[in-house]
């Protein structure tokens, strides 16, 4: 999927959740399309796929048709998609993903298969315990697990850097990680008008 046609997919949501056809919560992409599209370069179908509730990207470049996906969101499950056929898994608690992609890579290696874990967190995620923990677990044993930090200074409204009294991101530049930062053209949560239903 090309970086037009994912906007065009984001846009379609945003339009319908602000005509009040979404009745839950939706967590939009935007201005990170050539940073998932490289990164979703390396990741092969039997691989793993792992998130947060900001998923609509990941969900369609590993495959997901639009339509089941689209079906999904407005069906209320923006935040909390699964697609076992597609391996995607994602999930709406903060760092709830963050121990079950580690323990689909600990099993990995133990199996001796030839696959690996991709998770998706974002900048706040990425300064829990459990992600900290996770990655020092991955390292040390060698997992098949690749962390991808994406950092849009969002946090549900609330800073990571000052939060944390940090410059710079504990794990950015740590081993199994990629981290790129972009600017979300859409608020923390919803599409940007006020909606009732």
């Amino acid at each position: 999927m090309d970086k037009k046609s994912l906007f065009a997919f984001e846009k379609k949501v945003a339009d319908t959740f602000n005509s009040a056809k979404i009745k839950a919560p939706v967590h939009l992409h935007g201005n990170n399309e050539d940073q998932l599209i490289e990164v979703f370069k390396k990741i092969k179908a039997v691989d793993w796929v792992f998130s947060s509730w900001r998923s609509h990207y990941h969900c369609l470049l590993k495959g997901v048709p639009e339509d089941i996906l689209m079906n999904d969101i407005k069906n209320g499950k923006s935040i909390t998609l699964m697609y076992p056929d597609y391996r995607v898994y994602t999930s709406a608690i903060v760092g709830g993903i963050v121990p079950i992609a580690l323990g689909t890579a600990m099993a990995i290696k133990n199996d001796s298969k030839n696959e690996s874990v991709y998770l998706f967190m974002g900048e706040m995620t990425s300064e829990t315990g459990a992600a900290y923990e996770a990655h020092k677990y991955a390292v040390n044993h060698d997992l098949p697990i690749t962390f991808i930090i994406e950092d849009n200074k969002k946090s549900v409204c609330t800073d990571t850097y000052s939060t944390w009294k940090v410059d710079e991101l504990s794990l950015k530049g740590k081993p199994k990680v990629i981290y790129y930062d972009y600017q979300l053209p859409w608020p923390h949560a919803g599409a940007g008008v006020r909606v009732q239903f």
